[in-house]
């Protein structure tokens, strides 16, 4: 086998450890990290919890597995992480294992996707109805009903989403709230199938509560 031959296997090796090795970083973070003034190394040490817990399941990574792949000197690195926790950008929750009985810390990286959901929420300059947070159902802004029929904090991607329906496609808020309640009785709760009931009533000039109540009454009894 000649040199070239060769080159072209570390190649093929080389890309395809990069294919296995690939991590989903939320590509928001990287848009709104300066915003939320962080430097590019609390940014990168972000990353790096992130493939830390996503990719080898190791949620509370030590000190020295995180310097070791920052170019960042030991010390940066401490008070990164450091002011990371104070500022509330991730935390370290204990918790403990229900088998073995055993007590354990883990990264929480939450309160960092809260932010970033709050920069973009107010970047998306929403409608005067969300800015004010007008009550939806039981009294609730939409964004806070939503969180309650998924029984967890919405994604940074998924405010952007309501918002989008909000803001450039003009739905109204009952009526993505109607959108959602129909997701919910069909067993399908997930934004996907809710934008599908939306756009499948935009197809079909339903834009009222009424209107939409008639044709998923319709709807139900043709299946």
């Amino acid at each position: 086998m000649n040199n070239e031959e060769v080159r072209k296997l570390l190649e093929k090796a080389v890309l395809s450890v990069m294919k296995e090795g690939t991590v989903a970083v939320p590509v928001l973070l990287l848009k709104y990290y300066p915003k939320l003034k962080l430097s590019e190394t609390e940014a990168m040490l972000l990353i790096h919890l992130i493939a830390f817990t996503d990719k080898e399941h190791k949620d509370f990574p030590t000190i020295e597995e995180i310097q070791s792949r920052m170019s960042a000197n030991p010390e940066t690195v401490i008070q990164s992480l450091q002011k990371l926790i104070k500022e509330g950008f991730i935390s370290i929750d204990e918790e403990t294992d229900p088998i073995s009985g055993i007590h354990y810390e883990r990264y929480n990286l939450q309160h960092l996707f809260e932010k970033i959901a709050a920069s973009c929420v107010e970047e998306m300059n929403l409608p005067e109805k969300a800015k004010a947070g007008k009550p939806g159902k039981e009294g609730k802004d939409i964004f806070t009903v939503f969180e309650n029929e998924f029984a967890r904090p919405l994604t940074p991607m998924e405010c952007e989403t309501i918002a989008k329906w909000l803001d450039q496609d003009g739905y109204a808020e009952d009526l993505i709230l109607a959108a959602l309640k129909e997701a919910v009785f069909a067993g399908r709760v997930h934004f996907r199938y809710i934008d599908r009931i939306l756009l499948e009533w935009s197809r079909n000039r339903v834009f009222t509560l009424d209107q939409a109540k008639a044709y998923a009454q319709k709807f139900r009894g043709l299946r």
